[in-house]
């Protein structure tokens, strides 16, 4: 439920800061200050219905960490009315916000155990959440390993945090490319295909996954193939969600809702669902 005891009315914020992510501008990560105090409760994996006033809202995961300070962070890809109202906005306006909504990762199970990240494209996003989240709270958590890729160097996101990331010796970060490019000296090949090359140990680890369906299609039979259990893989359905309250019926699975029951849920959660058709 929204902060202010009213889940459909937004929290009205200031945009603060645009930092365009991707070589052809239609990435950009969004940095929102709250109007109505500093104090906004949430988990890596939930997400908020951003409006732009006179043109709508639209659900987006939370890009930054409850660690990190007073500023929302999301990353947008520019695809429709709202997305490109938000891409065309200027450092000052204001916004509404709903939210924190749906279900986060299940850190608490996380802690004391190894983690594997698996990450593609710009639904990388709440993965940024849940790294940073574990990078603060470091001695809470086994070893960290994640495996990210888009299609080009250029499409990635957060390349100057990735690249410190890369220096970390309490971490282990794979980047990849799907075909070679001049200068990438990293993985080159599908995200499903450097998971099965650099073969993380099942042993004692949680992974989470979220990309593009396709990613994650030809990445959940790898990680059966190295030996991971079905109740410890977490995947993020937020591409399917609308209203963010269960009323639309656009995200409902069965009996579920995925902006309510999730966004969030293990593979031995979705195996249990009706095929969704």
């Amino acid at each position: 439920m929204s902060r202010n005891g009213n889940p459909y009315k937004p929290i009205k914020a200031r945009l603060e800061r645009v930092i365009v992510e991707s070589d052809d501008f239609s990435l950009k990560t969004f940095e929102f200050k709250l109007l109505e105090g500093n104090h906004f409760d949430y988990m890596p994996g939930q997400f908020c219905e951003v409006s732009v006033f006179g043109k709508g809202e639209a659900p987006f995961g939370i890009a930054s960490s409850p660690t990190e300070g007073e500023l929302l962070k999301f990353t947008v890809n520019k695809a429709g009315v709202v997305t490109t109202a938000l891409h065309e906005a200027e450092e000052g306006m204001i916004f509404g916000i709903r939210g924190p909504l749906g279900n986060w990762y299940p850190i608490d199970k996380f802690k004391g155990h190894n983690v594997l990240v698996v990450g593609g494209g710009f639904a990388f996003t709440t993965l940024r959440s849940l790294i940073v989240y574990i990078l603060h709270n470091r001695n809470e958590f086994g070893e960290l390993e994640v495996i990210y890729g888009a299609r080009r160097p250029g499409l990635l996101l957060y390349r100057d945090e990735l690249f410190e990331w890369e220096k970390r010796d309490d971490m282990k970060l794979h980047l990849t490319v799907d075909r070679e490019f001049p200068g990438w000296t990293r993985h080159v090949g599908f995200v499903p295909q450097v998971l099965e090359r650099v073969a993380p140990s099942p042993k004692d680890t949680f992974a989470v996954v979220c990309g593009p369906p396709i990613m994650i299609k030809f990445t959940l039979p790898v990680l059966a193939k190295l030996g991971f259990e079905k109740d410890k893989v977490y995947t993020s359905l937020e591409k399917r969600m609308k209203c963010g309250l269960g009323k639309c019926g656009r995200c409902n699975i069965g009996e579920k809702y995925i902006c309510k029951d999730g966004p969030v849920f293990s593979l031995a959660e979705l195996e249990e669902l009706p095929p969704d058709l």
